[in-house]
């Protein structure tokens, strides 16, 4: 079974968070992302930062503004996931992006 069928295979809710990568700066999303395995996420949506990301609500528009302005890069945010991986290797990691 997969980590992302695991966490929805428990028998209750699952707690599916978002968090936008690079906000307020790339270091910085690291401790955000394990704060949210510390108070219980069971999937983490990792969205990766967009010039023009207007399908999305003021907040997370602000995000990828906030993100991009701090010199987030695509590769900022396929690293930030490994290192990720590394710290916590059973927690599902979701790469949410544009097109």
């Amino acid at each position: 079974m997969t980590r992302l069928a695991s966490a929805f295979a428990k028998g209750c809710p699952a707690l599916v968070t978002f968090v936008t990568g690079g906000d307020p700066t790339p270091e910085a999303t690291a401790s955000i992302l394990d704060a949210l395995v510390e108070g219980g996420a069971d999937v983490i949506e990792l969205g990766m930062p967009f010039t023009d990301p207007m399908a999305d609500g003021p907040a997370i528009q602000l995000a990828n503004l906030r993100s991009l302005g701090a010199g987030t890069r695509t590769a900022d945010i396929l690293r930030i996931a490994a290192a990720f991986r590394a710290r916590h290797p059973h927690v599902p990691l979701v790469l949410m992006g544009y097109a």
